[in-house]
């Protein structure tokens, strides 16, 4: 959950929505927590572990991620607008698919029938990403620019 923007985000939206946020990193989740206070959304759990790790046995509607998806040799790490940024936020390592590949491979566990799983990738990634969720039994897969 980072920061919490999504999740956040979702909870002003949407404030009869129950809301769970994961993140590996306590310090990520200290301040999503800080976050969530400072604009009152009450609605939101917070729990530390990996990806799906603490939110074993549970099932969502829906599911979106906003994850690691950069290559740890990508020139694009080095742009003053990505300086601030935790580097474990913005790349899974040299594999730049691999968080992706996990939250597809884990997703349909925890999704209801019907459910939708939301991911940001990178620009040049859609096909790839698309052929995982494909092969892991998604239907109805599509990419949209922003």
């Amino acid at each position: 959950t980072g920061s919490g923007a999504i999740a956040l985000a979702l909870a002003s939206e949407r404030p009869r929505w129950q809301i769970v946020a994961t993140d590996r990193s306590a310090a990520a989740l200290d301040v999503a927590q800080l976050n969530a206070r400072t604009h009152r959304l009450q609605q939101v759990q917070f729990r530390q572990g990996d990806w799906f790790a603490p939110l074993r046995g549970q099932r969502f509607d829906l599911v979106v991620s906003n994850p690691p998806y950069v290559a740890a040799d990508d020139p694009a790490l080095e742009a003053d607008s990505l300086r601030v940024e935790p580097r474990e936020a913005l790349t899974p390592g040299a594999d730049a698919l691999a968080a992706l590949a996990a939250i597809v491979g884990a997703a349909p566990d925890h999704l209801e029938p019907g459910g939708w799983l939301l991911l940001e990738h990178g620009a040049t990634q859609a096909p790839a990403v698309a052929e995982r969720l494909v092969a892991r039994g998604f239907r109805h897969v599509r990419s949209h620019a922003d």
